[in-house]
């Protein structure tokens, strides 16, 4: 390679200096039974066709979307010839799946732009963009894992949303259904979670997920909350520092009750009101009819139904 800087460049301390154009982190998978590896990732595409809504994308690179986040959001599936392939972006990164070879998981991603995660160029910045990519892919094949299989042992349902004491601290319960504990839930679940995360990091997350200014999610709510999530062992304190990190049935129970409430409970209630355009047509509400037609029936056979006078 010819070099550009004279000799009292060079004595001036002129050098040059390697940079990150593009870096790929890639997990492999092989599958001893190919047909059985290949018609999992075709249900995971089903389950997780979703990923690139923006709500969605902010979630999986840590990265908050506004109007003004260049780019466009969107999950693409592609099919050449048979081969389906899972393809999520934020700004110029992405992570991309696909069944390579007919018998290997490949799930990839690749940074385009280091500064989409505030991280220089330089080469000596590699080792924060490999915890970066790496951290990624695992948390990604975590929830799809999860999402195949979250159920949950007897007993786990009522001791996470029913208040108890632990230690002789008493541990505020975690309500289905309601909105901060959806959403703080939901924490839980990001691809792009630190290993290790504090007070300020969870309150970043929160107030986007609730909808509501970030000034209003104070610290102490953070502190309450995290203290909930700790004493039902959703999370655990790293000893001797102010720092958390998601147990397994952390993960379980959260991937549990935030696809629950994504994929059930919102369709289900959505189907069951004349409030939905669709609604009428649905085959729940059509049984939920012929159910209040069959107990209006017994009520007047039975002869319970209020006399008018």
């Amino acid at each position: 390679m010819p070099h550009p800087f004279t000799p009292g460049d060079r004595a001036a301390g002129f050098r040059y200096d390697l940079s990150i154009l593009q870096a790929e982190f890639a997990r492999t998978q092989v599958f001893d039974r190919p047909l059985a590896g290949r018609h999992l990732f075709e249900n995971l595409i089903r389950e997780n066709i979703d990923l690139g809504r923006p709500e969605k994308v902010s979630l999986i690179f840590q990265r908050r979307i506004t109007k003004k986040t260049p780019g466009r959001f969107s999950t693409r599936v592609l099919t050449q010839g048979v081969i389906p392939t899972l393809h999520v972006g934020y700004k110029f990164s992405k992570i991309k799946q696909y069944f390579k070879l007919d018998r290997a998981l490949r799930t990839e991603t690749t940074i385009n732009n280091t500064r989409d995660f505030g991280i220089g160029r330089k080469l000596n910045n590699l080792p924060a963009l490999r915890a970066i990519g790496f951290n990624a892919n695992r948390r990604l094949l975590e929830v799809e894992t999860l999402s195949q299989d979250c159920m949950l042992a007897d007993g786990v349902f009522d001791e996470i949303t029913r208040s108890h004491t632990l230690e002789g601290q008493k541990s505020p319960r975690l309500a289905f259904g309601d909105p901060r504990v959806m959403a703080l839930l939901a924490t839980l679940c990001l691809f792009f979670i630190p290993q290790r995360f504090r007070n300020a990091w969870l309150r970043e997350q929160m107030a986007p997920l609730m909808g509501i200014p970030p000034e209003e999610y104070t610290p102490g709510k953070a502190t309450y909350d995290l203290r909930r999530l700790r004493l039902h062992g959703l999370i655990e304190r790293l000893p001797h520092s102010h720092q958390y990190q998601v147990t397994p049935l952390g993960i379980r129970v959260a991937t549990l009750f935030v696809k629950l409430q994504n994929r059930v409970l919102r369709p289900g209630l959505s189907q069951l009101f004349d409030g939905c355009p669709k609604a009428p047509n649905r085959p729940v509400a059509r049984a939920i009819k012929q159910l209040d037609r069959a107990l209006e029936d017994l009520i007047l056979e039975a002869k319970l139904a209020p006399m008018k006078i």
